[in-house]
Order: C-alpha cells, then sequence, then structure tokens
C-alpha cells in the first residue's frame, strides 16, 4: 500500500493519520510543491492520496501555480476509485477540483468546536463508530460549495460544509481530525507570532479548551484516521 501525500504547506504533520498508516503498514511518499517537488504526472502504483492543510486559499494559483496540476490529481485518483483524502485547504482543493465554487472568507474557526453529522455522515465509512456530535479542532477561515453529485456528511454552524464524499472513497473534511494534542502543541509553538496577532487570547483559552475537548477529539479524530485508512484498496 503506497500513500502519496502532498503538504502544501510547513508545519503540517500526519498527527493521527501517521498512527493509522504505519499500523496498515502503509509505505508513505511525502511531496513539498510549495518547495519546489514536482508532483506525478499520473496516479501511478499510488493506492491513495492525502492533501493537507495550509495557511493559503484554494485559488492562489499565482502564488502556488502547482495547485492545477494538484488538482487534476487529485481528480484522478477520485476517478480511478483510490482513496482521497483532503484536510482543510485539501478539502477546499478537492471541491474546486470537482468546479464548486470556493469562498474565501466569512468561515473563520479556530480551536475545538462542536461539529455534527447529517444523516448520511452517520452512515459512512469515515465516520464508522463517530458519535453524531463531537468536538473537534478547527483553524480556517474559508469554505465552499459541494461539487455536483457530493453527499454531505457534516456541518455546524458557522460551516455548513464540515465534511463531504464524492464517490466511493474521496473525502474532504474542513476541520482537523488528524491534530490531536501533540499536534496542536506543535502548532501553539511553530505559530506563535501569527497566533499573537489573530488569536490573543488563545494562551488563556488554550489549557481550558484542551481540558474541556480534547480528549473526546482525540479518540474521534484517531477513529476517523482509521476509518479512512480502512477505505483504501491496493492500485
Amino acid at each position: 500500500m503506497r500513500v502519496l501525500v502532498v503538504q502544501n504547506f510547513d508545519g503540517t504533520p500526519l498527527g493521527q493519520l501517521s498512527t493509522a498508516l504505519e499500523e496498515a503498514g502503509a509505505q508513505v511518499e511525502f511531496l513539498r510543491p510549495h518547495h519546489g517537488d514536482a508532483l506525478p504526472e499520473t496516479i501511478g502504483d499510488f493506492s491513495a492520496m492525502i492533501v493537507l492543510g495550509g495557511g493559503q486559499n484554494a485559488l492562489a494559483d499565482d502564488a502556488h501555480p502547482y495547485f492545477p496540476k494538484l488538482l487534476q490529481l487529485m481528480r484522478g485518483f477520485s476517478d480511478a476509485d483510490r482513496s482521497v483524502l483532503g484536510i482543510c485547504l485539501g478539502s477546499q482543493l478537492l471541491a474546486r477540483a470537482y468546479h464548486a465554487e470556493n469562498i474565501i472568507g466569512g468561515a473563520s474557526e479556530f480551536g475545538w468546536h462542536e461539529v455534527s453529522l447529517t444523516e448520511d455522515g452517520r452512515d459512512d465509512p469515515l465516520f464508522l463508530g463517530v458519535p453524531s456530535e463531537f468536538p473537534i479542532f478547527h483553524w480556517h477561515d474559508d469554505t465552499f460549495i459541494l461539487p455536483r453529485g457530493a453527499t454531505r456528511l457534516a456541518g455546524n454552524i458557522t460551516t455548513h460544509n464540515q465534511a463531504f464524499r464524492l464517490g466511493r472513497a474521496a473525502y474532504g473534511v474542513q476541520f482537523h481530525f488528524e491534530a490531536n494534542v501533540p499536534v496542536v502543541e506543535q502548532w501553539n509553538e511553530e505559530f506563535s507570532e501569527w497566533l499573537a496577532r489573530s488569536q490573543p487570547d488563545w494562551p488563556k483559552r488554550y489549557p481550558q479548551e484542551a481540558a474541556r475537548h480534547a480528549e473526546t477529539a482525540d479518540a474521534v479524530g484517531l477513529k476517523m484516521a482509521r476509518n479512512w485508512v480502512a477505505t483504501i484498496r491496493s492500485a
């Protein structure tokens, strides 16, 4: 099982997904196109693809000219019935890959917030064994309209489309289920200057929110990670 991971931004680890992939014995190959790594021309013999988040928006082709090729690659995996996972920016790019509208701004969430599953979400393999409502970590400003034919799986008051599925196993997830406490603490340190400007009360909020939500969120995130890995079929 070979899994392609595209990192669009420094400081974006796999987190909980790393645990699930290691358990499955997956061979993981990282590409960092924002640092010049070339994306493959075809999906090749990869079994699955993960596209992680980033501080840029999903329409930033001028600053990130590899985006159109990444969209084509994501669609190639999905159309070939190979598992795809887009997280945060990755979910917005997956929506764009299927000609859905990206909405820049107007959906800002940071920290642990509640998400509710739709009826379809409660029956979806990605959320097998997950409560119908749960807290999970968020860090985003943008959102998207669902692609035509997509199944809406989760949402909340701020962001209507928190998760969707295309076909059998192409998933876009706006929230950061991969971000357990070690990842959030890494972000607290690596992005401290940004947080001081945009979330000045975060140092005071963080211990309280973590104590209230992190244990449940981490359990949900690991369950989702294992569920997504279970969708992967050999290429």
